[in-house]
C-alpha cells in the first residue's frame, strides 16, 4: 500500500466538497471559494488582481466573479482614497451571513470535533505539502501574515508593560494584531 498515493486519491475525493459542478445554495464554487477568501485575506489581498491569484483564474473572470456576488448584495467594491486606479473588495454583511451556508463547512465541522493536537498536525501536514510543492513549482501559496518572512514584530517595554507592534516590509504599512491571522497572497514562508 503506498500511503502517499491513498492520501492524495482521499484528498481528491474530500475536494469534490470545493470544485462541483453547478451551484450550491445559488453560488459556483469559485464564486464561494472568492466569498470565502474575501472573508479572511488581509486589507493587501482583498483586490481583484490577489483574488484572481487566489482563484486560480484570469483577471477577467475573477472580475466576473466580482460583479456576480456583487449583484447578489454579498460584496462591495471601494475606491482607494489614495489610488483612484485601485479597489480593496469587502464581504456585506449579508455576505457574512451568507457564509453560514458554505458546503466546506461539512469539512470544517469535521476538523473541528478533532483533538487540538491532532488539527494543528492536520494542519502543519497540509502547509508541508504546499511548501514542498511551492518550492518544485516555483511558486507561492496563500497563507497568514504571522508566518511569513515579511512580517516584523518589535516589542517595546515601559513600566512594565510590553507592547507588541507589527508591520509588513513588502507593502511598508503597520499590521494590526488582528490583521496576523488573516490570509495575504503575498505570503512568503521562511526558508529552513
Amino acid at each position: 500500500m503506498n500511503l502517499a498515493r491513498e492520501s492524495i486519491e482521499l484528498l481528491e475525493q474530500a475536494a469534490r466538497i470545493l470544485w462541483f459542478e453547478g451551484t450550491k445554495h445559488g453560488l459556483r464554487d469559485r464564486e464561494w471559494m472568492a466569498l470565502r477568501f474575501l472573508s479572511r485575506a488581509n486589507r493587501f489581498s482583498r483586490t481583484p488582481s490577489a483574488l484572481a491569484s487566489y482563484v486560480g483564474t484570469t483577471r477577467g473572470t475573477a472580475s466576473f466573479i466580482i460583479g456576480e456576488l456583487e449583484r447578489l448584495g454579498y460584496l462591495e467594491r471601494k475606491r482607494s482614497a489614495t489610488d483612484k486606479r485601485s479597489v480593496t473588495l469587502s464581504v456585506t454583511q449579508q455576505g457574512k451571513k451568507f457564509l453560514v451556508r458554505d458546503p466546506v463547512n461539512v469539512l470544517v465541522e469535521a476538523i473541528a470535533v478533532l483533538d487540538d493536537e491532532v488539527k494543528i498536525r492536520f494542519r502543519d501536514t497540509f502547509r508541508h505539502v504546499l511548501d514542498h510543492s511551492d518550492a518544485a513549482e516555483q511558486r507561492h501559496h496563500t497563507d497568514v501574515c504571522k508566518r511569513c518572512i515579511f512580517l516584523r514584530e518589535d516589542r517595546a517595554s515601559a513600566d512594565s508593560k510590553t507592547t507588541v507592534e507589527f508591520s509588513c516590509r513588502l507593502f511598508r504599512a503597520p499590521i494590526a494584531e488582528a490583521e496576523v491571522d488573516l490570509l495575504c497572497t503575498s505570503f512568503e514562508h521562511h526558508r529552513q
